[in-house]
């Protein structure tokens, strides 16, 4: 078994100029297409060859021909350096075609409501990227993850990143079952959520969320105790409809239930809204033409109508 070995680097440019110089049998020929000097190119072939240890060409003053170890490291190289400079073509000719696979972080409501519903449309315009979303509500290191792009709060990203919104603002409701309501009555402060039954959420780094409010441009929130704690908005919204208690949710999460009746909104006036979801990522250097036609396409995707 041969043992494995890992080419210098400084020798590939090596190569490529040996490889020249024998297609052309000619040091000046060479030199012509390799853009640099005759003389620059001997001296780089004899430094190949006394990295080597053996003569590579036999040279006279009317041709340039191989030598034996010449010939046998032409014949075994070529096909390498000639796959080399397909991939290099490929890299170059497909630096402006959408294409490949393309990694998104982002929390559940984010992947429902912004991304799902303009996926059939983004495939159809790109077929050539695959997106893979990966569900995640903690804020996630793309570079160290190996994602192309996230998407979180504004208020949660890291420094560094370039963001640009993505969909409309965002506003919180509290909300209560119509059967919840008549048998507990219907808290008119956020103060007055003390003493009622509310579902409460964990989020992903272990913290239990307190519940956020304002009121004249004054932030503040407020630590309420209940029955039930979740981890999942879905499975929260559903309790709340069962009239286990009061959820404080994302407005659009609720829509439905809110139209049909099955829950209402409450302190309306202490929850205004707020700056949405970003999608993020590391820098605008070289973006990939994936990553930049999914940006402007969920952008204008989720751009308010005007």
């Amino acid at each position: 078994m041969k043992p494995d070995f890992t080419v210098e680097p400084s020798l590939l440019p090596a190569l490529a100029a040996f490889a020249c110089v024998a297609r052309h049998a000619s040091f000046r020929h060479a030199a012509i297409e390799l853009a640099v000097s005759p003389s620059a190119l001997s001296q780089t072939i004899r430094n190949l060859e006394r990295r080597l240890g053996t003569r590579l060409l036999q040279r006279t003053t009317r041709r340039v021909g191989l030598t034996e170890a010449g010939q046998r490291l032409l014949q075994d190289t070529a096909p390498a350096l000639a796959r080399i400079g397909e991939a290099l073509y490929a890299v170059e000719a497909n630096r402006d075609v959408a294409t490949g696979q393309l990694r998104i972080t982002a929390p559940r409501f984010a992947i429902e409501y912004l991304l799902l519903p303009h996926l059939p449309a983004f495939h159809a315009a790109y077929p050539q990227v695959e997106v893979e979303l990966s569900m995640q509500a903690a804020m996630v290191d793309v570079v160290g993850e190996g994602f192309d792009a996230g998407i979180r709060l504004g208020e949660s990203l890291a420094d560094g990143m370039i963001a640009l919104p993505l969909g409309p603002p965002l506003r919180w409701t509290v909300v209560a079952a119509p059967s919840y309501l008549q048998q507990h009555g219907t808290p008119q402060t956020p103060e007055a959520l003390i003493g009622h039954a509310c579902i409460r959420h964990r989020n992903s780094n272990g913290r239990v969320m307190p519940w956020e409010f304002s009121r004249d441009g004054r932030d503040f929130t407020l630590d309420v105790s209940g029955p039930l704690l979740l981890n999942d908005s879905t499975l929260a919204l559903q309790a709340a409809r069962e009239g286990v208690g009061l959820l404080q949710v994302f407005e659009a999460i609720a829509r439905a239930d809110l139209a049909a009746g099955r829950l209402h909104s409450l302190l309306d006036d202490w929850q205004p809204p707020f700056a949405g979801f970003h999608l993020y990522y590391p820098s605008r250097e070289q973006l990939a033409p994936k990553l930049r036609v999914f940006l402007d396409f969920m952008r204008a995707a989720n751009a308010p109508a005007t």
